[in-house]
């Protein structure tokens, strides 16, 4: 494994690690300031990534499969970032702390809204992540060293529409609450 690719499992630790970091401070420990600090930190995971992986193609690498996980990784990580917070955070508070409101279950109408708004999230994630495919690409300007990143980028726009075709099936056949 490269560099780019421990960077992405490191990333990926990370932004875990400061989420459960931050939970844990603002709840258990009851430091409300410092956990919302934390827990804003987990964008500059982000640009330590964006960092490496074009510094590492700057130097004349290849681009690899990690590099372009890289890009999508940032974009997923920028567009649901917020709302992975938010999901850990309910979470925390109602399994760990016994706090809060029980986890909603969604079915129906609302389970169609819900999945279709992570579908816009997952657009975003694919313009951020695309963008960074495509910059990358007119950046290091040699077809041969970038193949992979425009590999990607056709199949991650393949699995957007799939994504959104699922996303609209829930609207003619709703999910049913398990009985």
């Amino acid at each position: 494994m490269n560099l780019v690719a421990w960077l992405i499992v490191a990333s990926e630790i990370g932004f875990w690690v400061l989420i459960i970091l931050g939970l844990v401070t603002r709840y258990i420990l009851k430091y409300k300031k410092l956990g919302l600090i934390l827990l804003a930190l987990t964008p500059v995971i982000d640009l330590i990534l964006l960092i490496a992986t074009s510094v590492d193609l700057y130097r004349g690498a290849t681009a690899t499969v990690a590099h372009a996980l890289a890009a999508i990784y940032i974009g997923v990580s920028i567009a649901f970032g917020k709302s992975m917070i938010q999901w850990a955070d309910v979470r925390f508070q109602y399994y760990i702390t016994k706090q809060g409101p029980k986890p909603k279950r969604r079915y129906g109408l609302d389970y169609a809204k819900h999945y279709f708004k992570s579908w816009g999230q997952h657009l975003l994630a694919y313009i951020i992540g695309a963008g960074f495919l495509v910059g990358l690409i007119f950046f290091i300007n040699d077809a041969s060293r970038t193949a992979v990143l425009a590999g990607f980028l056709k199949v991650w726009t393949l699995v957007l529409g799939i994504d959104f075709a699922i996303s609209m099936s829930y609207f003619i056949s709703p999910k049913k609450a398990k009985e």
